[in-house]
């Protein structure tokens, strides 16, 4: 049997970064959220705040870890997979990288040790700021993230030298034209999911009756934020869907199963993509809004997948199927958040266990969305690693063979099994036990609680 080592490769980096995605996917959003607990409680001087704050740093540090320990293994793949990517593009790619470990990266590290080994050794302002400082190195390590990938689906600054891309426009590379919506996205996305994990831990605690208070402001705040997220993350969709129009348009053909072009478009919402006879198969469609979804314009032309070569075209059926799902998870959240506020309103939030439980189990629907927003993205990037410049199929490493690809797919498996059972069983644990633990001990941190509320009046 052939084992191509392209396909693996592909197949294993799309494993290590959908595993590794799901921690700084709630590491961003639970950074602020302390960072807010903490000012809440210097402020007031209530417990409560200080119960949620120990309660979720050991949630944060125990994610973090595994962000840690998950992304590592990328930068290796860039070198044993892809090598031919990393020769040639490496002079942008690699100073990206390298200004997120010496920047973000040094941030969090450093500050978050004074947050869990130091809060009875410095000032309460001191805390406060370096519980800052971690909430401002997440989204430092994001906006290096997202500039190194939205270089990726639209280069510009450099030139070709010898074969190799060369960086020529820092400024522009940085800050180039899909960067800015792509990021914001993004951080709404981590917010998002961070929101409606806040949420449904208060649920879970209200539906078994434990630490009401305090689940009482999980439930409400992390419904409050998504409600108002939601809407914004819709708008800011919207608009970066109009960029992928714009930059990269067999892209959007393909997420819209778009075969031909058409004037004005239809928005097909939903049908299964027969590629083989270039149609789609039970469809249900509206006319004109696919042309104001692609630019704003009711009438205006939409471009299909016959206007570029077939060698172009990325995989229609995942892009296309990716995209819904990533939306109806969007409208789950919408749904949930804002049947809170009514409840709310009524005075009745806390009190159908129904909702409670919708709540609860929607806990997952972040991640997903973030996981299935970023298939969405990279699959309808291909068959390009550099959108335009350099094809996915030129950039693996050339003496690579199935047999390697496979037998370190397989090793990854499974360590990644193993620290995603640890990191559930710990969580579940912290869970478990609940706020009444908030205070002890993390990796031999000092209790927290015991001190904090001196330490405020001082």
């Amino acid at each position: 049997m052939h084992l191509d080592p392209l396909y693996l490769s592909r197949i294993q980096f799309a494993f290590t970064v959908s595993f590794h995605i799901m921690f700084p996917s709630i590491t961003i959003g639970l950074s602020v959220w302390l960072a807010a607990l903490q000012g809440l409680f210097l402020a007031t001087g209530h417990e409560k705040y200080n119960k949620l704050f120990d309660f979720w740093l050991k949630i944060f540090a125990i994610l973090f870890v595994m962000g840690v320990v998950s992304g590592i293994v990328m930068a290796f793949q860039f070198g044993t997979n892809w090598s031919v990517m990393s020769a040639k593009a490496g002079s942008v790619l690699g100073p990206l990288l390298g200004y997120e470990t010496f920047t973000a990266f040094m941030l969090e590290a450093t500050f978050l040790g004074v947050v869990l080994y130091a809060r009875h050794r410095v000032a309460p302002w001191f805390y406060l700021l370096s519980c800052c400082m971690i909430a401002f190195g997440t989204i430092l390590s994001s906006f290096w993230i997202l500039c190194n990938n939205s270089w990726m689906q639209v280069p510009i600054g450099y030139e070709v030298i010898n074969g190799r891309i060369v960086p020529v426009d820092w400024q522009a590379i940085v800050l180039g034209p899909v960067f800015l919506i792509r990021w914001l996205h993004m951080l709404l996305a981590t917010f998002l999911t961070t929101a409606m994990c806040i949420a449904a831990a208060g649920a879970w605690y209200i539906l078994r009756n434990r630490h009401l208070p305090e689940a009482r402001i999980m439930l409400r705040w992390g419904l409050g934020l998504t409600a108002v997220l939601i809407v914004l993350q819709i708008i800011v969709g919207d608009i970066s869907g109009k960029y992928i129009y714009q930059y990269q348009p067999a892209k959007f053909a393909a997420i819209e199963a778009r075969w031909q072009p058409e004037q004005p478009a239809s928005e097909v919402w939903f049908a299964i993509p027969d590629k083989k006879n270039r149609r789609n198969l039970f469809t249900v469609e509206t006319p004109y809004v696919g042309s104001w979804i692609a630019t704003g314009n009711w009438t205006a032309p939409v471009s299909g997948l016959s206007d570029f070569p077939r060698k172009d075209w990325p995989p229609v059926l995942i892009s296309f199927f990716s995209f819904r799902i990533m939306v109806g998870l969007g409208m789950l959240m919408l749904a949930v958040s804002w049947l809170g506020l009514w409840l709310s309103w009524r005075g009745r939030m806390e009190t159908p266990r129904w909702f409670l439980w919708c709540t609860v189990l929607a806990f997952p629907s972040g991640f997903l969305a973030v996981i299935i927003g970023w298939i969405t993205t990279e699959v309808g990037r291909q068959p390009w690693v550099v959108y335009g410049i350099l094809r996915t199929a030129d950039a693996v490493t050339p003496t690579l063979t199935g047999e390697n690809v496979l037998t370190t797919l397989l090793g990854y498996l499974a360590v990644y099994t193993l620290i995603f059972l640890f990191g559930s069983w710990y969580l579940s644990g912290i869970l478990r036990r609940g706020l009444a633990e908030a205070g002890g001990e993390i990796a031999g941190v000092p209790d927290a609680s015991a001190t904090g509320v001196a330490e405020a009046k001082e």
